[in-house]
């Protein structure tokens, strides 16, 4: 997988964690699904708090900053764009206890999972079956990654 990494925001990007943890999450998908996207090519854009409300209220409806938006690539090879707000997952690695490349890695396979079709609006079935998958993954490449803290 190809990775392109664009900086909007003054946020420090861990971009080798970024590129390895994708790579990871391709094997653990081909193992665990029937995607592969080695072939592909993700664009990962970090903006700043502001950049980011303003994409959240143009493409969401929602006037408030967020974490990530997925947004699935025109071309072919291409699987997408994540748009990442830095200073958003710094705030929620410490409400959740992680690391903030921990808290990366975790909105990293949500927005891949969006890029390949998963939704967790409107369905709680749906909603279950993404989380699920994501926690599963999470799981994984975390213990590869980080050591699990208590």
């Amino acid at each position: 997988m190809k990775v392109h990494i664009i900086k909007r925001s003054g946020w420090r990007i861990p971009r080798q964690f970024s590129q390895d943890w994708l790579s990871s999450l391709n094997k653990e998908l081909k193992r665990q699904s029937p995607w592969d996207l080695s072939a592909s090519e993700i664009t990962l854009v970090f903006v700043p708090r502001s950049e980011m409300q303003r994409l959240n209220r143009g493409y969401r409806g929602k006037n408030k900053v967020t974490d990530i938006l997925s947004f699935s690539g025109a071309e072919d090879g291409e699987l997408g764009e994540l748009v990442l707000c830095g200073e958003v997952i710094e705030q929620q690695s410490k409400e959740h206890g992680l690391w903030p490349e921990e808290e990366l890695g975790y909105l990293l396979i949500h927005g891949v999972l969006h890029l390949l079709g998963y939704e967790h609006e409107g369905s709680r079935q749906k909603a279950a079956r993404m989380f699920k998958l994501q926690d599963r993954l999470f799981d994984v490449l975390r213990k590869a990654y980080f050591e699990v803290k208590p």
